[in-house]
């Protein structure tokens, strides 16, 4: 169902209620490799990678580290619109685009933003898939800023998983979490494209899966 400018702006409220609930409801701890967190100490800005199923909770995960200033590609389409309403309660910016099949339509947009010197992040497998597949938007904005890539998700013991694309993770009050960073992904000029972007993708499917057998995840 499609959600009217006023229907959105109160979801939108709404959801980020919830997440601000849920970030203190749940018993969260974080793992970040030595690497990993002397990047998100310094003032460098970054290129966060998530999993569309598990956004739900970065934005939790990325104010703990100690950042604030990040612009997130999101959708033109589908819920697009709702998240970049969602995000904007935490003070995120966002850019209207698509990372699919390499052609990244706000990559003009996301490298003017490079000046403001704000981190960026993706869900490499949006908007629509296939779920936990990188696809090439995330490589190619890395290659041409010099910034790396630092993958994250988040899982929970109990919560609960939609039978959508995605398998989108909505944890349950008073479980236990955990945030889990993962090592830095540099992609250089030289670089094979599609290395780059298989390695990234293997990371990122190993962090979920470790961040889930930390969490002991259940139903």
């Amino acid at each position: 169902m499609k959600l009217g400018p006023g229907q959105q702006r109160w979801a939108a409220r709404v959801a980020s209620w919830v997440i601000r609930f849920l970030g203190r409801a749940v018993r969260w701890r974080t793992e970040v490799p030595v690497a990993t967190a002397r990047l998100l100490a310094e003032e460098r800005p970054v290129i966060l990678a998530f999993w569309h199923g598990r956004l739900l909770m970065i934005p939790v995960a990325y104010l703990r580290a100690g950042r604030r200033r990040v612009n997130v590609l999101i959708s033109e389409h589908g819920d697009g619109e709702l998240i970049s309403r969602t995000i904007a309660h935490f003070g995120f910016g966002s850019v209207r685009g698509s990372s699919r099949r390499g052609a990244l339509k706000a990559m003009r947009d996301l490298i003017r933003k490079v000046q403001e010197g704000a981190d960026f992040a993706f869900t490499p497998d949006g908007p629509r898939g296939p779920a936990h597949q990188v696809q090439s938007g995330v490589i190619d904005l890395a290659r041409r800023t010099g910034y790396p890539i630092l993958p994250v998700t988040y899982s929970v013991r109990r919560g609960k998983v939609f039978s959508s694309w995605d398998g989108f993770l909505l944890p349950r009050p008073f479980t236990r979490g955990v945030f889990c960073w993962g090592e830095p992904h540099w992609v250089d000029a030289g670089d094979d494209s599609e290395r780059a972007r298989a390695d990234l993708e293997t990371a990122m499917q190993q962090l979920t899966r470790h961040a889930d057998e930390l969490a002991g995840r259940t139903a």
